[in-house]
């Protein structure tokens, strides 16, 4: 009977010890359940912060992809412009060349005048006096310039037969110049020109430079009454005493060269200005159209 209790007892011990090996085993499992779902809820915080940064580098991104976008439009839009200005640029260069190209043609037509009139004296009286001194010449301005020992005699405005004879052929070949139509419309003025050295009180030089231009001027009417009628009102005298001169220093040399006349052709200023304002004219379309582009 002892030995069924004691086997009983033993069995019951057992059981008892087993159960608080089960019931340890089971708070164990409760625990590491509680530590696998807070370690889940982390994860799962940790996953939607680096959803909503990733959501904040796709708008960052996009944002970069549209300020792209736009600097290359901007920069598109800019090439336009430049290759517009660089047309303009260019066109107006082409303007420019075609003024410039009739301002010239301006400058060369009052020079062939000269140049014309230059020829003329010389194939009837020759280039050079019995000095071997040039007749006339064409000055750095463009003027022809007549050797004052030429056509006049120290500190006289009396005119020399010599002279005369070249006076003359000057008032025949500027009437032969001003008969042509389309050199004539262009012509302001025929300025003859008195000029002294430097010797002497400058108010006597400024009457004997006038006094001789004045001289040379009439004996050119004098020499071809065709061209005082028909072409007087392009002539005009003038002195400018030792002012102006063309050669510097006191040598006598120098000083000869400064006693000369000189015969200078005036532009009129409405040939010019038309040309201007033509330019500024075709200019101002040519703007209006590219702003209305």
């Amino acid at each position: 009977m002892s030995t069924i209790a004691l086997v009983l007892f033993f069995l019951m011990l057992l059981a008892y010890v087993q159960n608080l090996i089960t019931g340890s085993n089971l708070e164990y499992k409760r625990n590491q359940l509680k530590n696998t779902e807070k370690l889940l809820e982390s994860s799962q915080l940790e996953l939607e912060k680096a959803e909503k940064e990733l959501a904040l580098k796709k708008n960052e991104l996009e944002l970069t992809r549209e300020e792209v976008e736009q600097r290359n439009l901007k920069l598109v839009l800019s090439q336009k412009e430049i290759e517009k200005q660089r047309e303009i640029i260019t066109m107006s260069n082409q303007e420019l060349e075609q003024l410039r190209k009739k301002l010239e043609q301006i400058a060369v037509l009052r020079l062939s005048v000269l140049e014309k009139v230059k020829e003329s004296i010389e194939n009837v009286v020759g280039k050079t006096n019995n000095k071997g001194e040039a007749l006339v010449t064409i000055g750095d301005n463009a003027n022809i310039i007549i050797n004052e020992s030429l056509v006049f005699g120290y500190d006289s405005y009396t005119i020399k037969d010599e002279g005369k004879k070249v006076l003359g052929q000057f008032a025949r070949a500027f009437e032969v110049i001003l008969d042509d139509k389309s050199i004539r419309d262009y012509i302001d003025s025929i300025n003859i020109e008195g000029y002294t050295d430097d010797m002497g009180d400058s108010n006597y030089n400024r009457e004997l430079s006038t006094k001789r231009s004045t001289a040379v001027l009439n004996y050119l009417m004098e020499a071809n009454p065709n061209l005082e009628q028909k072409y007087g009102a392009y002539f005009a005298a003038v002195g400018f005493s030792e002012f102006r001169p063309i050669a510097y220093g006191s040598s006598e040399g120098a000083r000869q060269k400064n006693r000369r006349i000189e015969i200078t052709v005036s532009i009129k200023d409405s040939n010019i200005q038309k040309i201007i304002n033509d330019y500024l004219s075709e200019s101002d379309e040519m703007l209006n159209t590219e702003q209305g582009d």
